[in-house]
């Protein structure tokens, strides 16, 4: 084999490995987005209004970021979620959840504690008197390994948070445009992929 032949040989991997490498990388954003589409399908189900990617005040001049916020029939809805892949082990009272898939593990910090402050800060903008629940979402990829913690569920198990969203009327619009009004666009820099 000569010097040209075999530089073409090598050119002509390093092709085959870069068009493998961007069609992986094509699909797996495909994926990722007909997820993120089929979430949206589920919360729109059920809320008649949400707002997606927001900031709200945590009335310390400080601001949380919430990936979904919700008008549903049980009141005022947080959506933290999280794009996982694997066997989850979580509970309420641990600092760091672990996931699990194959040979990997890696750990994130317990998603509970900062959605509680957030419950907080929605329930003090919205008033008292308006339930204010909060929800860890997992999508497909996810499934827990024990029990689920409590405010946990798998994304197809959205639509089954509340009434359709046909149903909602105008429960509870007050305070959604009390709260919804003190919210800003959370910066695509501090956003999660999710």
């Amino acid at each position: 084999m000569n010097e040209a032949t075999l530089r073409l040989a090598l050119y002509g991997g390093a092709a085959l490995c870069a068009a493998a490498f961007i069609g992986l990388a094509v699909w797996a954003w495909r994926r990722a987005q007909r997820q993120r589409r089929r979430l949206v399908q589920l919360i729109e189900s059920i809320a008649p209004d949400y707002q997606r990617d927001v900031l709200i005040p945590d009335g310390l001049d400080g601001w949380y970021h919430v990936d979904f916020l919700l008008r549903t029939s049980i009141g005022l809805v947080i959506l933290d979620v999280r794009d996982v892949r694997g066997a989850v082990f979580g509970g309420e009272h641990m600092s760091e959840w672990t996931v699990m898939d194959r040979s990997s593990r890696r750990t994130f910090l317990n998603p509970l504690e900062t959605l509680y402050d957030r419950m907080a800060a929605v329930r003090a903008l919205g008033g008292d008197d308006v339930p204010v629940e909060g929800r860890v979402v997992l999508l497909s990829r996810a499934r827990f390994a024990t029990a689920a913690p409590p405010r946990t569920l798998l994304m197809e198990s959205v639509a089954d948070l509340a009434a359709p969203a046909t149903e909602v009327g105008d429960l509870y619009c007050t305070a959604w445009r009390e709260v919804s009004t003190q919210t800003q666009p959370t910066p695509r820099a501090l956003r999660r992929s999710a």
